[in-house]
């Protein structure tokens, strides 16, 4: 496995992010991480994905070496970073867009947002605008406890995504529909930390999951059933025929 390329620096309406590019050619394809996720997290699909099109990760501020955040992060901010970055970058539009986790949200508003801008979409366990609230009042003692102690530890970032959650997935719900390109829905088919989840909860996912891939009329699910939460690190060929997947329909057009 080769190592990741050398990381570049760029300033972004005053907020320096760090990113890597390789391969060539079409299509673009776009890595977004998780909260908190470095993008070292795509070690294992990067290869890969590189012999199919030009690919680009970037960490979000606060992870890695991009700054701290130094306006709330918001979801509109982040896809406006974003696109400046791949401007910057000198990667133009359509792009095919990566998102795990709580990247799913950020795809999301960006597809929605700007539907001519985006070829296909992957989202790997990614979190559906459903899941903020359910999952939340679903939380077992355990969690709220989990949660407080890492607050304590490490303090709350005002100006963090996880912070500013809520207001992305309203400007989801508000903002136009999912447009009609490839999709596929990575799920993982053993979810993290199931032990200490209630089985509504993980019902109520395992139907957000399913309702993703409905977005698009070209959507379709994949269940990875060897992983829990990170399916790019434990089936990393599961993540890389997803891709490979939507290409295809790029270009057949089918």
């Amino acid at each position: 496995m080769n190592p990741l390329p050398s990381k570049q620096q760029a300033s972004i309406h005053g907020q320096a992010l760090e990113y890597i590019t390789a391969g060539q050619g079409s299509p673009t394809i776009v890595l977004i991480n998780g909260a908190g996720g470095p993008l070292e997290g795509w070690l294992r699909v990067w290869e890969p994905l590189s012999v199919l099109g030009t690919v680009f990760a970037y960490n979000r501020p606060g992870i890695g070496g991009s700054g701290k955040p130094v306006v709330p992060q918001t979801g509109e901010v982040i896809v406006e970073a974003l696109r400046t970055l791949l401007l910057h970058a000198q990667l133009s539009p359509p792009y095919l867009l990566v998102g795990h986790s709580l990247g799913g949200l950020a795809v999301q508003l960006f597809a929605r947002t700007l539907p001519e801008e985006v070829s296909g979409v992957v989202l790997i366990e990614a979190t559906a605008p459903e899941d903020v609230s359910v999952m939340a009042s679903h939380r077992s003692g355990f969690q709220r406890l989990a949660q407080r102690t890492l607050d304590a530890v490490f303090g709350r970032d005002e100006f963090g995504e996880v912070e500013h959650v809520s207001r992305t997935v309203d400007l989801i719900q508000r903002v136009g529909p999912f447009p009609d390109v490839p999709l596929v829905v990575v799920t993982g088919g053993r979810p993290t930390m199931a032990w200490a989840t209630s089985a509504q909860a993980l019902t109520a996912r395992a139907e957000h999951q399913r309702r993703l891939a409905a977005l698009s009329p070209q959507g379709k699910q994949l269940i990875a059933s060897r992983s829990g939460h990170f399916p790019q690190l434990t089936e990393p060929e599961v993540v890389v025929d997803a891709v490979r997947f939507v290409t295809a329909r790029q270009t057949t057009g089918a």
